[in-house]
């Protein structure tokens, strides 16, 4: 697994950084995924509310965002080179947001950017949380990888 890290704030200790390649590291091995590739940026409230409202149409900054590249639209064609990974989407975090739900949640930060890593990379994978069942399926599942990591909530 590829992962490519962008930092717009500035502000993400290579700690974090560090942790958060693990767990999704981790967790692609408990989903056995096949070689591939994503993008995990780091960015602040006001640009992740830009994000949201372009693309989900909610005007309010959000903690995490994740863009699948494996959704065919209609129309669409899958075109895959079997030589190259494959290239799961992009994860974007908001670090104003994981800072302040820390802090809401009376839990780490690392725990934080641990859980929205996580989270966006489970929407990468296909898991959603759109109905009753599919929100039970993929919190159950989110929690379980992070107990087995070890990062449970403190």
């Amino acid at each position: 697994m590829q992962i490519d890290f962008h930092d717009a704030t500035n502000s993400v200790d290579e700690a974090f950084i560090d942790l958060v390649e693990r767990i999704i590291q981790f967790s692609a091995k408990k989903e056995e995924v096949a070689e591939s590739e994503i993008s995990i940026s780091f960015v602040d409230n006001k640009e992740i509310q830009e994000l949201n409202r372009n693309y989900r149409q909610i005007d309010s900054p959000t903690d995490v965002i994740s863009f699948p590249m494996q959704e065919l639209g209609d129309g669409e064609v899958e075109v895959q080179n079997e030589d190259l990974p494959v290239l799961l989407g992009d994860i974007v975090i908001s670090v104003d947001k994981a800072n302040e739900q820390a802090k809401e949640y009376d839990h780490s930060l690392e725990r934080e950017f641990g859980f929205l890593a996580l989270h966006g990379f489970l929407h990468l994978l296909g898991y959603d949380h759109k109905t009753e069942e599919d929100e039970k399926k993929m919190f159950a599942r989110q929690e379980e990888i992070l107990h087995e990591y070890g990062l449970q909530r403190s």
